[in-house]
């Protein structure tokens, strides 16, 4: 079996932005996702299983993305 490789664009990223990546083992793909940021040093990192149209994936993203008051 092929494993896909998933490019995370952790170093393009900016504070309040995010990222979505389709996939059925949501638990593997979000360690592997914040270990790449923690390889660019981002330790604000979150990491959520969603759905987002109408695809089953996490969603990555740097800080709040708006939804939580910054603390």
């Amino acid at each position: 079996m092929k494993k896909l490789r998933v490019n995370y664009p952790w170093a393009r990223l900016e504070k309040g932005q995010g990222f979505f990546v389709p996939c059925l083992d949501l638990e593997a793909v979000r360690e592997e996702g914040l270990r790449k940021a923690l390889h660019h040093r981002l330790f604000d990192a979150r990491a959520e299983p969603c759905v987002r149209d109408g695809f089953i994936g996490v969603m990555f993203s740097r800080g709040t993305l708006g939804r939580y008051p910054p603390a």
